[in-house]
């Protein structure tokens, strides 16, 4: 959770206007439509709030049959200030329902990011017989008044009897503080660790790139186990924010527990910026050992990076989610542009949800990033035009026109026979002029996405271009799965093994697909593309009056959000 210092009047305004006209908890101000409104870029598979700022996920639990998203929310503007949860509700990780603001900002603190988990034990005491509570471990960041020195950050806790529906504040916070006191000790991630039979929490201090570890009985009492740090990694004035400690069956041998650190870090991303970086390694309880981690000073390219896109950030896993693999999402932007991402009345969305895996690839485990099963088992649901084999030899070819969409899911198997580079473009326009470009490069052996002709871009100088990742080919193939929204493109290459998430803003008219080879021949195999345009869930300002709106139905339930104040 990074703190925008230049946001800071904006912030004090505007918690000032809250306290005065004692804005309800559940209330996010939607402005009315205007000229402004950007609908064209409104994801369709992407979560993204009605209006407003959105940026980390936070809280992320599976309780009751429901996938809960928390995240940071600005209730009263389109800018990052007034730090507060919102929430959104899934039962298969496709269809999101906005819900009331879960936990609003005030004149004396903020709600920075944090996370939640199911204390079905009631280790807290803070449910009763019968119904466990939800427990949220988040950062408070205060200010004057608080008792605190203004920028103070600690840890909080709050709870909720009613599956998260609504919250309330521990009546003993901070539930956890350095000594002396820090403004850059946040993002508490917490999960239960079963062979020691307690609760382990990750936060950092941001600003020295350290993980510190602690353990609980009971949510309320920590106790600092360990550090985790990387002396040199990433050079002075990055930050490391948003850790996750995930275990992982190394090849889904259960007998091989290998565990994941994930750190997410601005700047200094492979794709410059902000980005999630991870290490492997072993966890013993009380302290995480990484193996074969590359040396101080290395290169950004010889760490292990869980998205090779711009646009992957605040990474973290769901709690208590069912099956044998974690599930991830991530705030879909970076921090290098983030304020001045072209849309409104929205700004922020999320990354589609992510299946991880651990797989041994050339002798070392590496994490696999997939779209999540939920999400595959509804695409396959879908309508898809299947294409067969298609051989290009050194041209473009357009798809024909059934394949057309600002929305879809494109699946293929790239064979380069002679070819020096092949690929495609996606959300192409039909003069050319507009395209994202998808291109693998045989003789280097990498993978591009390139959305220097995506779309509007002019919005920030640091706007960056091109992203690459290295990847061999397997058995002389590429396998691919493309998802294609209004305002993204995610590249899934084979397998899992290499993920580039990029932001993109084309035309709407920008409809098209291509496939292209260069100087060679090279079999676009197993070619389909399905239509992912058929959903309905975006902005959903959930009370008891309104239901989920149509795009066509932005305006109406533009009014509704404003009146459930």
């Amino acid at each position: 959770m990074r703190i925008l210092a230049s946001s800071a009047p904006f912030r004090v305004a505007s918690l000032l206007f809250a306290s005065l006209f004692g804005l309800q908890a559940g209330a996010a101000t939607c402005a009315l439509p205007s000229p402004e409104d950007t609908a064209q870029w409104r994801p369709v598979v992407h979560y993204t709030p009605q209006c407003n700022w959105m940026n980390d996920p936070n809280g992320l639990v599976y309780d009751n049959g429901r996938y809960h998203l928390f995240y940071q929310f600005n209730p009263l503007g389109n800018e990052w200030g007034n730090m507060s949860w919102g929430h959104a509700i899934s039962t298969d990780l496709v269809h999101w329902r906005e819900q009331p603001l879960a936990m609003r900002a005030n004149a004396s603190e903020e709600i920075f990011s944090g996370s939640i988990v199911a204390d079905n034990r009631n280790t807290s005491g803070l449910g009763t017989p019968g119904h466990p509570p939800l427990v949220a471990l988040y950062t408070s960041a205060y200010q004057a008044g608080s008792g605190h020195a203004p920028g103070t950050q600690a840890q909080s806790l709050a709870y909720s009897l009613d599956h998260g529906a609504t919250w309330q504040p521990y009546g003993n916070n901070p539930i956890l503080t350095l000594d002396p006191e820090s403004k850059q000790f946040r993002d508490p991630k917490v999960s239960w660790y079963a062979p020691g039979a307690y609760w382990v929490m990750t936060t950092v201090v941001a600003d020295a790139q350290v993980v510190k570890l602690y353990r609980s009985d009971d949510l309320i009492h920590w106790h600092f186990m360990s550090d985790f740090t990387q002396p040199g990694v990433p050079h002075d004035g990055a930050l490391w924010e948003m850790p996750d400690l995930v275990p992982l069956a190394l090849d889904d041998d259960p007998r091989r527990i290998k565990w994941v650190m994930i750190v997410n870090v601005n700047p200094w991303s492979i794709a410059g910026g902000s980005g999630a970086m991870y290490f492997v390694g072993d966890f013993d309880g009380r302290t995480f050992k990484p193996d074969n981690t590359a040396p101080a000073g290395s290169d950004p390219a010889r760490f292990r990076w869980v998205d090779h896109g711009a646009d992957f950030y605040a990474a973290g896993t769901f709690s208590g989610t069912p099956g044998s693999h974690p599930i991830a999402i991530a705030w879909m932007n970076n921090w290098d542009y983030a304020a001045r991402v072209p849309t409104a009345p929205w700004r922020g969305a999320m990354t589609l949800p992510r299946e991880f895996a651990l797989k041994s690839v050339d002798g070392e485990p590496r994490l696999i990033v997939r779209p999540a099963p939920a999400f595959e088992k509804w695409a396959d649901g879908q309508p898809t035009v299947r294409l067969g084999d298609w051989a290009v030899e050194s041209a473009l070819r357009e798809l024909p026109a059934a394949t057309r969409g600002v929305a879809q899911r494109i699946a293929l198997t790239l064979t380069i026979h002679d070819a020096r580079r092949a690929g495609l473009v996606v959300r192409r326009s039909a003069d050319g002029r507009t395209g994202t470009k998808i291109t693998y490069d045989a003789e280097r052996q990498t993978l591009t996405l390139d959305r220097s002709q995506a779309g509007e871009s002019n919005f920030a100088a640091t706007f960056s271009q091109r992203h690459i990742a290295n990847l061999p080919l397997e058995h002389g193939k590429l396998r691919l799965e493309i998802i294609v929204d209004r305002s993204s493109v995610e590249v899934f290459a084979n397998g899992g093994r290499v993920v580039l998430t990029d932001l993109v803003f084309p035309n709407r008219d920008a409809d098209r697909i291509a496939l292209f080879s260069e100087d060679g021949n090279a079999l676009f195999g197993e070619l389909s593309v399905t239509p992912l345009q058929n959903i309905d869930q975006n902005g959903a300002c959930a009370d008891s009056r309104t239901t989920q709106p149509s795009q066509a139905n932005l305006t109406t339930h533009q009014v509704q959000c404003t009146s459930a104040m």
